[in-house]
Formats: C-alpha cells, structure tokens, sequence
C-alpha cells in the first residue's frame, strides 16, 4: 500500500509530457489544413469534453489519454504519407475531403470521422498501401 501511495505522488514523467504536447501541437496543425471544424475534431480525438478539448488546443490539459495519442499517432501517419505521395503540399491536404472510391465514395475524412480508432487505422493503412505500390 506504501509504494502506491508514493507513485501517486511521484513526478509525472517529463517525456511523457513532452510527447503530448508534441502531440496536440501537430494534431492542430493537421486539423486546420485539413479543413476541420471544432466538432470533426473532438470525434477524432475520441469525443473529450469540450472543456477538455479546449485546454488541448491551447497547449494545456496535461498528459493525452493513450487511446487520443493512437488516434494522432494515426493522423499523424496518415499525413505524413500523403505529403510522401503527393508533390504538392495543398493537393495532399486536399486529399482528405475528396470523394474517394476505397471508402465508398466518401472522403477520406468521412472515414475518420466515423469515430472508431479502426476508421482511421483503414484509412492510414489505405495510405501506406498505396504509398507502397508507387516503390
């Protein structure tokens, strides 16, 4: 019960912190050349309160949950693939909201935001198949 108490106590690890607000950083960035609306980002974050959301986007709010770090760490992901494969920066931040057949004829973001960390798991996994047939 004694070591339970301490590591209550202990100091939260400072990578740990470092790595969130990497995190949220470059969710942000993403998000607005994306296009997204405040609402599409909270669902893809994995739907925190609004209050919470908002003390991210400042750069506050502490450390992420591990399930929103694996939901960027999927965004992120996905981003960095579509600047690898388009030679235009815009055209690959346009990407994500163009109608696309391997989602039905949704977009890409569509798919995301369907809230399951499996929608953007496909979508990443769409991106790096591709990414992998152009080698």
């Amino acid at each position: 019960m004694r070591s339970e108490v301490q590591h209550e106590s202990a100091p939260a690890d400072p990578g740990a912190e470092r790595v969130s607000a990497v995190a949220k950083r470059g969710f942000f960035r993403i998000a607005e050349l994306w296009g997204m609306t405040a609402d599409q980002m909270r669902v893809m974050l994995g739907a925190p309160s609004r209050s919470t959301f908002y003390n991210w986007k400042k750069g506050e709010g502490g450390l992420l949950p591990r399930d929103t770090l694996e939901r960027i760490s999927y965004v992120l992901g996905i981003y960095k693939g579509l600047q690898v494969l388009f030679p235009d920066a815009h055209q690959a931040d346009a990407w994500v909201n163009k109608p696309n057949l391997a989602f039905g004829g949704r977009s890409a973001l569509d798919r995301m935001l369907a809230g399951n960390v499996a929608d953007l798991q496909a979508v990443r996994s769409y991106v790096d198949y591709v990414r992998g047939g152009l080698s």
